[in-house]
C-alpha cells in the first residue's frame, strides 16, 4: 500500500495583505470571516448595505472599522484586498471600483461572478487591463474530500477516470435577492458541482442539461431540480444532480437530506459525502487495486466545507499576491465555469446536447 500523505487542507502560506469585507450575511459572518480569524488573515474594515447589520458583524468579530457604504470602504487606503459576498446584479459595480482604485491589490468575489457570461469575460478583461487580480468564491474545490479526490486523481491512485457522479438531494436557502432573477439552481447551486468537476476532470466536450420546478420555490424559475450529464474527450461521462426537492416536508417526516459523491476507474474507485447539509465533516472512502490491494481505505479529518474552506480560498489570493502569480480561482478560470453553465442553460432552453467550444473563452 502506498504511503500516501493525505492533504485534506491546504497550508497557510501567506498572511499577511489587509482585507476588507462587503457584506455582512450568513456567507460573510459564518464562513468568510469565522474561516478568516481561525487562519489569523487581518481583516481591517467591512461595509454592508446596512451600516448596523455591518457593526453587529464587526462587533462579533472584532473589526475596526465600518463604513456607511461599500463604495467607502474600497476607497479606504488601508484595505488591499476586497472581498465581496453581494448579490450578482449589484457585485459587478463594485468590482469596477476596486479595480481603479490604486491601493486595492486583489479583489475576491463571489459566484456567479455576474448574471451573464458577457459580463463576465468583460470583468475577466478589465482585471486584466488593470493588472490586478480578480479571484472568484469558487469554495466547492477546497472541500476536504474534493481535495484529497483530487490528489488520488493526480496521483494515478484510481487509474484513468470512468464515471463520476455528484448526486445532491438537500434544500437550499435560497437568499432573497434571487427572487428578482429569472435563474436559480444552476446559477447558483449546480455551479458548485460543474465548477468541482472541472476542477477534478477538466474541461468537458459536451453537455446535456434536463429541469423541472421545484414544487417547494414559490417564487417563478425556471430551473428547480436540474440533471446535467457532462461529456469529456478521454470518455469519461459525468453525472451532476440537484434535487432542491428532497421530499415533502411536514411534521414527523424524516430529514433524510443528503449530497454523495463517486469517481470509478479502471484502477480503482471513491465515494464519498459533502457534510454541508448536516453540518459534518465531508467524508471520503477509496480503494485501488495497485496502491489498497482492493481493500477501501477511508482517510478522515475534522475540518468542513463551511467554513474550513473558504481558508483555502483566501490563502490562494493572498499567497498568488505575494508570489506574483496568478490565483488557483483566478477569473479566467472561472469563466469557463459560466460558460458550462451557460451551455447547461441552452441546452434546457433547445432540449438538446450542447457542444462546447471553451477555447472561446
Amino acid at each position: 500500500m502506498r504511503d500516501f500523505a493525505f492533504r485534506p487542507d491546504p497550508e497557510v502560506r501567506v498572511r499577511t495583505y489587509r482585507i476588507g469585507a462587503i457584506g455582512a450575511g450568513m456567507i460573510m459572518a459564518d464562513c468568510h470571516l469565522a474561516a478568516y480569524d481561525s487562519a489569523g488573515f487581518p481583516v481591517v474594515a467591512i461595509a454592508s448595505r446596512t451600516k448596523s447589520h455591518a457593526q453587529a458583524v464587526a462587533d462579533r468579530w472584532s473589526i475596526g472599522k465600518v463604513h456607511d457604504t461599500p463604495e467607502d470602504l474600497i476607497a479606504d487606503t488601508d484595505v488591499e484586498i476586497v472581498d465581496i459576498a453581494y448579490p450578482p446584479d449589484l457585485q459587478p459595480a463594485l468590482i469596477r471600483q476596486a479595480l481603479a482604485a490604486p491601493h486595492v491589490k486583489a479583489i475576491l468575489a463571489q459566484k456567479p461572478l455576474a448574471l451573464s457570461l458577457e459580463e463576465a469575460r468583460a470583468l475577466r478583461d478589465e482585471a486584466a487591463a488593470a493588472g490586478k487580480l480578480l479571484s472568484v468564491n469558487q469554495n466547492m474545490r477546497y472541500d476536504q474530500s474534493m481535495q484529497v479526490l483530487k490528489q488520488l486523481l493526480d496521483s494515478g491512485t484510481l487509474g484513468d477516470p470512468v464515471f463520476a457522479q455528484i448526486d445532491m438531494h438537500a434544500i437550499p436557502h435560497w437568499q432573497g435577492f434571487l427572487q428578482g432573477y429569472d435563474r436559480l439552481t444552476l446559477a447558483n447551486m449546480s455551479v458548485h458541482h460543474l465548477d468541482a468537476l472541472r476542477f477534478l476532470f477538466g474541461d468537458p466536450e459536451e453537455v446535456t442539461c434536463v429541469t423541472r420546478t421545484d414544487p417547494r420555490t414559490e417564487f417563478a424559475h425556471t430551473d428547480g431540480i436540474v440533471v446535467t450529464t457532462l461529456r469529456f474527450a478521454s470518455g469519461l461521462l459525468a453525472l451532476s444532480t440537484e434535487d432542491v426537492w428532497s421530499g415533502p416536508r411536514a411534521e414527523g417526516y424524516q430529514d433524510d437530506q443528503h449530497i454523495t459523491w463517486r469517481v470509478e476507474g479502471t484502477r480503482g474507485a471513491a465515494k464519498g459525502s459533502i457534510g454541508w447539509p448536516t453540518g459534518a465533516a465531508s467524508t471520503l472512502s477509496y480503494n485501488s487495486i495497485d496502491d489498497t490491494g482492493g481493500k477501501w481505505v477511508s482517510p478522515t479529518w475534522d475540518t468542513m466545507w463551511f467554513p474550513d474552506a473558504f481558508v483555502g480560498v483566501m490563502e490562494q489570493l493572498q499567497y498568488a499576491l505575494h508570489a506574483g502569480t496568478q490565483p488557483v480561482l483566478n477569473v479566467a478560470d472561472n469563466v469557463r465555469t459560466m460558460a458550462l453553465v451557460e451551455a447547461a442553460y441552452l441546452s434546457i432552453d433547445t432540449g438538446r446536447t450542447v457542444q462546447l467550444d471553451i477555447s472561446q473563452d
